[in-house]
């Protein structure tokens, strides 16, 4: 249906090119009889016509429609040949319009399918998501329905062209000899009738991989999810075993496939091989007896070598159409589901009711599992705004299930839950999505950074494009939405700003997006943990000015703390004339920060200055020695570890793959020989050197006279190194900030001792209780900070933190929207009871101060918590059993 008008477009197009396709038919047979074999050119400077045009119509005759232009025999062979080439390249011209076409609106269909499919799973009712596996409907949406795409945009295209090529080139072979067409036609019935119904066979076994390759799909997703189980019950070999019984029956499957498939292809390539044979055989003879002239036998072999590839197209095609009938009702199958949400629920410009909806209530609220047991009965329950309800309970009582449902995530067998006077399934998720926020144990983090988690609640409707926007980027936006709407997607700009500012939790002394989230952090315990993010990052040029003046102020503090807690030698600085024996031969050799990490100091190792500087200088040699021995330690300690990567994670300086290569450098030079050394291997010994720090690998490979020298050839590359070689290094020096070290490296400004005891711990609480005091009395840094710890990317599903930096995440993106009730659904399970109780303290202390309170639901997994709340709710055996005050009310009263 959203493709009718382009399929007749394209067809009509079809239609059109058969006419070139037939003519290009006829010129062989034209060629042959009339330039070649002299045809009406009998008689010396006898001409013919070319291009006559003329119609042969009954009643009236032949009509001659143009007399063309008269041309002798050579000049008409190049005309006639031309005239050829000319077909040739409009019939590709023609099959290329018609497959541009054809593939775009294959894509815009497959991209419609999709967006449909994903639609549906936003509208699946809960119990689905019980039922499925993520990852077969993963694989369905990505993988399974692509050809449903591709054959969409062949399903009239591709029959019309190749039925109108395979009818053109049959009707060409009868206008030249009626058996001859016999001949053809019924050698093309023979394949149509065999090659078919053996390839059904192939259908039943394209179905059976498909299922199987999905289970796969599936197994895998199980096993990814499952890891940490998998481990921790060494059941790895059971699972390899699984996966191989699966792997054997995908390949008993295919290699079925591999036989019918190739028996298939034999047959059809030998019926497309025998028909030339009789053609051969046949014409020939028609031919020798004067009924058939040779021009005629060529151009029903050219025909004919048109006619087995749209045959065997349409057999294809045919059998690509009963396929992918299956697979849509395979896909189909996966995507019903009964209770499917109404589209309106989820429309972007719902009607927001302007009253405030409360109480939140559950009305004999009963809830069945699939199997009809009852998991709660008839619960009447409710809570107002600014009241804190507790509710308690075991798990096997139906406590959990009770937050779920007040947040709507469970839809009740029987009963409503109730907002006010309306019936929450009735209400738009824009309505019940403002109103009631949720945060429960199973945690849902988007793969990226730390802020778009914060404000992914937030993201609620797209803002409106910049009306200065470049033109050229206006133009590709428009291409985009344009085609979203002829392939049937939504509008929807997902580079816009979607952030809902008025639904931001106001907070005191708030001053935009980032003081909201700066409160929300202290109070969920997670702002140390975004410091320390930003801390370990490096800052963008452009934001360097605007935190400089702090970072060296801090820096200063930092000294005279350290000073009055007695810790001035916890941190090595960098000085000119010292060498620093927790820095790596480079930093103290080059003395100043790369300009890019990962090319700078290979490309100033490379440099003929500074190769000629070093053996001047007397360090070439010491270095390379130093490398060489450097290498044959970690050879002879780490060598036969090369496949075991996991043991050596901590080798920062060489990588696993390159302990093969460095093993063959050794065994071509030895210590004391550089002057005997190839240039590469040289540069990558000494470049080896520049890594080595003394109290880290403790290799005893640094002694005080190649310090000195160190020190001394510091000062001679300073005052000769090349500007082009100075641009790739920022010198040390304590008064200016260093634009590629991060922020804690610009605050230490050295390197922490490592023979100080727990010294690395120390120096940080120290650089993050020295930042914290500035953040406190400058909000611009404070926002400065805080943004390049947002920018952190916490990785697929948040796996860079730790469960309780995910559970405070997840909490912190409730609290960061306004919303009437906060439904808790032990979202802080795990965690020590002690700290639970005072992140729930200041939970509620900060939801409390609110200028408008919202209403709380709190399901606890420590019932002696309750206290904190104004009253308590108690289930068990998924009815309610208490009601009432909390014990700290009471008490009160």
């Amino acid at each position: 249906m959203h493709t009718r008008r382009d399929q007749i477009f394209i067809v009509l197009v079809v239609m059109v090119s058969m006419i070139p396709f037939y003519l290009a038919f006829d010129l062989p047979k034209q060629i042959v009889n009339r330039p070649l074999q002299g045809q009406g050119f009998e008689q010396p400077g006898s001409t013919q016509p070319f291009m006559n045009l003329s119609l042969q119509l009954p009643y009236f005759g032949r009509i001659e429609l143009t007399e063309g232009i008269q041309l002798e025999r050579v000049e008409l062979l190049i005309a006639l040949s031309l005239t050829f080439l000319m077909l040739v390249i409009i019939n590709g011209l023609f099959k290329f319009y018609i497959n541009v076409r054809k593939g775009r609106l294959g894509e815009r269909l497959l991209r419609r399918i999709r967006y449909e499919l994903v639609d549906r799973i936003l509208r699946f009712p809960p119990q689905r998501f019980r039922q499925a596996k993520s990852g077969e409907i993963a694989s369905l949406v990505k993988d399974e329905i692509e050809p449903l795409g591709g054959f969409a945009a062949d399903a009239f295209t591709q029959p019309a062209m190749l039925g109108g090529q395979a009818v053109t080139a049959m009707f060409f072979i009868f206008m030249q000899h009626f058996w001859l067409g016999m001949v053809a036609l019924a050698m093309a019935g023979v394949q149509v009738a065999i090659i078919p119904r053996m390839r059904r066979r192939l259908i039943v076994l394209g179905r059976q991989r498909q299922i199987t390759a999905r289970e796969l799909s599936g197994r895998v997703a199980e096993i990814v999810d499952g890891i940490q189980t998998i481990h921790s019950n060494d059941t790895t070999n059971w699972e390899r075993a699984d996966i191989v019984a699966r792997l054997g029956r995908i390949f008993s499957i295919r290699y079925d496939i591999y036989q019918w498939k190739f028996l298939v292809k034999f047959l059809n390539n030998f019926i497309a091989q025998l028909t030339p044979f009789l053609f051969y055989s046949i014409g020939g003879y028609l031919t020798i007896k004067g009924t058939l002239d040779v021009g005629q036998l060529i151009a029903v072999i050219n025909a004919y070598k048109e006619l087995p590839g749209p045959l065997k197209e349409l057999i294809d095609w045919d059998l690509a159409r009963q396929d992918m009938q299956v697979k849509y009702e395979q896909v189909i199958e996966q995507f019903e589901a009964e209770g499917l949400a109404d589209p309106s629920r989820q429309d972007l410009d719902a009607e927001i009711p302007p009253d405030p909806l409360s109480p939140l209530a559950l009305h004999k609220l009963s809830l069945r599992n699939d199997l009809g047991t009852m998991l709660l009965d008839d619960v009447s329950l409710e809570v107002a705004r600014g009241e804190t309800l507790a509710v308690i309970g075991e798990a096997s009582g139906g406590a959990p299930l009770v937050g779920e449902v007040f947040a709507g995530i469970q839809r009740p067998s029987q009963g409503r839950i109730m907002l006010g006077d309306s019936d929450m399934a009735q209400l738009p998720e824009r309505v019940t999505g403002r109103i009631i926020s949720y945060a429960g144990p199973a945690i849902h983090l988007l793969g990226g950074t730390v802020m778009e988690n914060m404000t992914y609640a937030l993201n609620r409707k797209p803002g409106e494009p910049p009306m200065d926007e470049d033109p050229v980027l206006r133009a590709e936006r428009d291409w985009r939405w344009h085609e979203a709407r002829l392939a049937g997607n939504p509008v929807y700009d997902k580079d816009a700003d979607w952030i809902d500012y008025e639904a931001i939790q106001p907070v005191p002394n708030g001053d935009g997006l980032i003081g909201s989230i700066f409160s929300v952090l202290e109070v969920v315990g997670l702002s140390g943990d975004v410091v320390t993010f930003a801390i370990h990052a490096q800052v963008e040029a452009g934001m360097v000015p605007e935190i400089e003046a702090a970072v060296l102020d801090m820096r200063r503090r930092l000294r005279d703390r350290l000073a009055e807690q007695n810790l001035v030698n916890a941190v090595l600085p960098f000085e000119p004339d010292r060498y620093n024996s927790e820095a790596t031969i480079a930093e103290n050799l080059l003395f100043g920060v790369p300009t890019d990490a990962d090319a700078s100091i290979g490309v100033i190792v490379a440099d003929p200055f500074f190769r000629e500087a070093l053996i001047e200088l007397g360090l070439a040699s010491r270095l390379f020695d130093l490398g060489w021995r450097f290498a044959r330690v970690t050879l002879d300690l780490f060598g036969s570890l090369a496949d075991n990567p996991d043991l050596l994670q901590w080798l920062t300086y060489m990588t696993p793959e390159e302990l093969p290569e460095y093993e063959h450098i050794l065994n071509h030079t030895e210590p004391g020989g550089m002057d005997h050394t190839t240039l590469a291997y040289r540069i990558r010994l000494i470049r080896l050197a520049m890594s080595y720090v003394e109290p880290k690998y403790r290799f005893s490979l640094l002694d005080d006279d190649l310090r000195a020298r160190l020190v001394e050839g510091r000062k001679t590359l300073a005052e000769r190194m090349p500007a082009d070689l100075r641009s790739h290094l920022q010198p040390y020096d304590p008064a200016t900030y260093l634009q590629r070290a991060t922020i804690l490296q610009n605050i230490l400004f050295g390197k922490v001792n490592r023979r100080l005891g727990r010294s690395e711990e120390r120096i940080a609480d120290s650089v993050r209780s020295v930042l914290r005091e500035a953040m406190a009395n400058d909000t611009v840094l404070r926002d400065r900070i805080l943004s390049l710890g947002l920018r952190y990317d916490i990785g697929s599903g948040g796996r860079r933190l730790t469960l309780l930096q995910r559970q405070r995440l997840a909490l912190a993106r409730t609290l960061l929207r306004r919303s009437d009730y906060y439904v808790f659904n032990e979202p802080l399970s795990g965690v020590d009871p002690l700290l639970q109780e005072q992140m729930i303290g200041k939970v509620l202390g900060f939801l409390g101060d609110q200028p408008d309170p919202a209403g709380v639901v709190w399901v606890l997994a420590n019932p002696a918590f309750a206290h904190h709340f104004h009253r308590r709710a108690e289930f068990a055996k998924g009815r309610l059993v208490q009601d009432a005050a909390s014990l700290q009310l009471l008490a009160q009263e």
